[in-house]
């Protein structure tokens, strides 16, 4: 039998404790209708007796402390809410509960912004991981030693699974289950919960939104420019003479705040507001091209489907 062990943190989403829970259950529960016996011992696991979360607005009764487990297979972590260093703080004393449970070849997994703790626990150094685009920015800054990729929906790297923004966790679940299960009881979970099974991207969901909570000026000058003639003709020596730096200094400095290069952060925002326009103009989709910036119909239409997972009418038949 596996044995779960679902953490109650401190400024967590009470629902996705419970959804995490809900699920394994439910698998032991067609299990036994089958005839079978349960794959899963299902726990919940808090630092004490009682954790307060949702603002104080719930109290969970843990299963058991973490100091009193003696070992677990899989650990799940839930979604935080708030600020996501300060409720990692907040949980710092679960730190060695995880790193030891998975030192000792438990597998562990977050579920949504649950990897800024699994990150706090030091445990993704250098590793791949995903989580709630919104927040994929901050986390780049913070945890620069790990490689986020935020376009998946389920990121697998030795033993440690992650899942993309908010209901994508339930996928990462389906996804538990068929690993320790098998396939047929994950699509029967899936027609339980009314889950789409098999979504693999988060790229269609993505708003882009520059990181701007750093100190360079220059490059906040050279971000609020792109944003604001975007439709424009802008090269990266523009950029660099307007700030009065040389190419290669103001390629340096921009990568490092941004994350991204001068073009692609220009194409990133160019495409933000194509998205935009085709989901409320009626205007075609060649016309928005060109007011954003983009001349070539090739050329934009697979720089389109890059970042956004869609081609310009499959988003538009989406969203519009």
């Amino acid at each position: 039998m596996i044995h779960i062990s679902i953490l109650a943190l401190k400024n967590a989403n009470y629902a996705s404790i419970v959804d995490a829970r809900s699920v394994f259950k439910k698998v032991n529960e067609l299990l036994r209708a089958q005839g079978k016996n349960d794959a899963f011992n299902v726990q919940i696991v808090g630092e004490s007796r009682e954790v307060i979360t949702e603002e104080g607005l719930v109290t969970i009764n843990v299963d058991i402390c973490s100091n009193e487990v003696v070992t677990t297979d899989l650990i799940i972590i839930p979604a935080l809410r708030g600020d996501m260093l300060s409720a990692s703080y907040q949980n710092r004393f679960i730190v060695d509960f995880i790193v030891k449970q998975y030192k000792a070849n438990a597998e562990v997994a977050s579920l949504c912004t649950g990897a800024f703790m699994l990150a706090f626990t030091g445990l993704l150094s250098n590793k791949k991981c995903t989580t709630h685009w919104q927040y994929a920015q901050e986390f780049r800054f913070f945890y620069p030693d790990v490689n986020l990729v935020d376009s998946k929906i389920i990121v697998e790297h030795n033993g440690i699974y992650s899942s993309g923004g908010s209901n994508a966790y339930w996928n990462l679940l389906l996804f538990l289950a068929e690993k320790y299960v098998n396939r047929e009881m994950a699509i029967l979970i899936a027609k339980y919960f009314v889950v789409n099974l098999d979504k693999i991207t988060q790229t269609p969901f993505i708003v882009f939104n520059g990181l701007k909570e750093h100190d360079d000026k220059e490059i906040l000058q050279a971000q609020e420019y792109i944003e604001q003639y975007y439709f424009e003709k802008i090269t990266v020596d523009t950029l660099a003479e307007k700030l009065f730096l040389t190419r290669r200094t103001f390629e340096r400095r921009f990568k490092k705040c941004t994350h991204c290069t001068p073009l692609e952060y220009l194409q990133k925002v160019r495409i933000e507001a194509c998205k935009k326009k085709l989901e409320f103009g009626r205007k075609s989709i060649d016309e928005v091209m060109v007011e954003v910036g983009y001349s070539d119909s090739q050329t934009f239409r697979n720089l389109f489907k890059k970042i956004t997972g869609l081609t310009p009418f499959d988003y538009c038949q989406k969203y519009n």
